[in-house]
């Protein structure tokens, strides 16, 4: 990639490094626990649309094949969802995306599926950029994305960055933004593998014999319209932590989980988070055969948990 000169190339790197320190605190924030009350204005107190502790409903115990997203259309979405939670055009008319070294290989997978774009190991950083630089992949990422994405930022900063500038003033293309409440496409496995964690929690309570199971989806954005718009579809929690200025949204109930698991069986994750999912609906299974109250149970719960990936330090 060419940068315009040494000052361009100093604040890029600068401004990738900011926002992976961000992502870090908020990640770091969200594996400590699921409810932070005390760091939750009076204004925003967990808004919850939870779909019933006990409402465990039967999955089936066999994994769907695992599937890249097929069609253009789908694939779009899976792009916008993962431009919107760890990407951005900058003022050089770039895209540029984050991924952990963990992911690499899914950046090398959206260079070839593009036939466009570059990979780069950011410095002293588990992190690699894929960066799309020249006018025709650009144009070929708009053209896939357009009417998809939902986050006003990546919106206003194509419209700003991008599309105002002399290389594509004359393109002539209408760049619309996805402001529908519809989800049944790959959007949210895309913005899941840029933000979202799956996590198995097992809380141990001085009334209960037993420890007490959860199965949280957790995604952590600056802003809650998108939150918003997938609790809608799988119920769930947003809540708003002082401290950082940011809001997540969490599932913790059974029955959400099950709406989680009929979404990603269908629509699936492309980075290496859906070994973690694989984990997590597999904890589901022993809860709907009720394994979750007995011993045995338990601890095949805990193996699950223990082996699960932790995130990566970019």
């Amino acid at each position: 990639m060419q940068y315009a000169g040494i000052t361009s190339l100093i604040s890029f790197k600068y401004f990738i490094s900011i926002d992976i320190v961000k992502k870090l605190k908020q990640w770091s924030q969200s594996a400590g626990s699921i409810f932070l009350i005390k760091n939750v204005t009076s204004e925003t107190l967990c808004k919850n649309t939870e779909l019933g502790s006990e409402n465990i409903k039967k999955i089936s115990v066999h994994v769907p094949k695992h599937l890249r997203p097929l069609s253009d259309e789908q694939f779009g979405h899976y792009l916008a969802g993962l431009i919107d939670g760890d990407g951005h055009f900058s003022t050089q008319q770039q895209l540029v995306i984050v991924f952990s070294s963990e992911d690499v290989a899914l950046a090398y997978y959206i260079k070839e599926r593009l036939g466009y774009g570059s990979v780069k190991k950011v410095k002293n950083k588990n992190a690699y950029l894929f960066i799309i630089s020249s006018k025709d992949g650009m144009m070929k990422v708009l053209n896939l994305i357009n009417g998809k994405l939902r986050n006003l930022s990546r919106f206003n900063q194509v419209i700003n960055n991008v599309l105002t500038n002399s290389k594509y003033i004359y393109e002539n293309l209408i760049f619309r933004i996805n402001d529908t409440n519809y989800y049944d496409n790959h959007y949210i496995a895309g913005f899941s593998d840029a933000d979202a964690s799956f996590q198995i929690k097992v809380i141990s309570k001085k009334n209960r014999n037993k420890p007490e199971i959860r199965l949280n989806y957790q995604i952590d954005q600056k802003y809650k319209d998108i939150l918003t718009l997938i609790q809608e579809k799988f119920g769930g929690n947003i809540c708003y932590r002082k401290n950082q200025d940011t809001y997540y949204y969490g599932s913790t109930s059974f029955g959400s989980a099950k709406e989680v698991i009929n979404y990603f069986d269908t629509y699936h994750l492309q980075s290496s988070k859906h070994i973690n999912y694989l984990k997590w609906r597999k904890a589901y299974i022993i809860i709907q055969s009720k394994g979750h109250l007995t011993d045995l149970g338990i601890k095949k719960i805990m193996n699950l948990k223990n082996s699960m990936k932790k995130l990566s330090i970019r």
